[in-house]
């Protein structure tokens, strides 16, 4: 009786161990509760609270109202128009725009000019930065006076520096440079861009605009081919911070047409281009996942 009652309990002890393997339960758990599941801390905040720009004239709003003047309320990043819809707006809402965005950016800057930039915006403590820059440093007098992709890479690399070591939780929105020789194929359409841009617009990409023999073809291709080294310096710096987004390369792809150009220069975005600039943005700044990388271009 006594070998039987104790094979009796060796049984149940081992039925009643079997049944708590199967339903998980151990001795730490408490009764009633369930295990939760480990989940690691969200890196990329997509309803940021605060916006701050910096960069060129393109974020200024630069032509897109009148000739040769800058026109922030426009601006892409900041701007409280309602024809645009800046970022700031569709992030925040018109009221919290006028109020929680700065543009600190400078019609003529060149990504050497960012790091003051940034000084200034990280004084804000803002929760994204807005950049966009690149332009001016391949539209120069001439294709040797671009600034080289080694300077860019430093330049950019030491802003960046320069907002991390105030806030290094501030998220940041790289827009890449845009696809100048498109810009100046849909402009040379226009007799009066055409005679703005003898102004000195863009000269390495806009001089001689009408010509098209083998040493403009030769100068555009060598501007062209810089802003894809731009673009591929800003696409790998960003990508070694995690609270860093590049557009993946929608600004250069973009398009645009008659609709989207100043009708002062046929160079600089209209209010509608800066409509299409503030929806990229949105588009990247809230997504789930960031944007997937630039193609592979053999002749970078």
């Amino acid at each position: 009786m006594r070998n039987r009652r104790r094979r009796s309990r060796t049984v149940l002890t081992v039925l009643l161990a079997a049944a708590l393997g199967l339903t998980g339960c151990d001795s730490s758990t408490p009764k009633g509760s369930r295990p939760q599941a480990s989940h690691a801390p969200q890196t990329w905040d997509r309803s940021p609270s605060s916006v701050a720009a910096v960069g060129d004239s393109i974020t200024r709003g630069f032509d897109a109202c009148t000739v040769l003047s800058d026109c922030p309320e426009v601006s892409w990043a900041t701007g409280t128009s309602s024809r645009v819809n800046s970022l700031a707006v569709r992030l925040l809402g018109r009221a919290k725009a006028a109020e929680f965005s700065w543009n600190y950016a400078v019609t003529g800057a060149r990504m050497a000019d960012l790091t003051d930039q940034m000084a200034q915006a990280v004084t804000r403590r803002p929760q994204l930065v807005t950049v966009m820059a690149g332009a001016n440093d391949a539209c120069r007098a001439t294709p040797s006076a671009m600034t080289s992709v080694h300077a860019f890479r430093a330049q950019f690399k030491e802003a960046l520096r320069t907002l991390r070591d105030a806030l290094p939780k501030t998220q940041v929105y790289v827009a890449s440079v845009p696809n100048l020789k498109r810009l100046w194929s849909q402009g040379r359409t226009s007799p009066l861009g055409r005679q703005v841009w003898k102004l000195g617009i863009c000269p390495s990409m806009l001089g001689d605009s009408d010509a098209l023999d083998a040493a403009a073809t030769l100068r555009r291709d060598e501007v062209e081919k810089r802003v894809r080294a731009y673009n591929r310096v800003l696409e790998k710096v960003c990508a070694k911070d995690r609270r860093c987004r590049f557009d993946g390369g929608a600004v250069f792809d973009y398009e645009f047409g008659a609709g989207q150009l100043s009708q002062w220069d046929w160079f600089h975005p209209s209010r509608d281009g800066q409509a299409h600039l503030a929806a990229i943005a949105y588009r990247t700044v809230t997504a789930k996942e960031p944007t997937k990388e630039l193609a592979k271009d053999p002749g970078a």
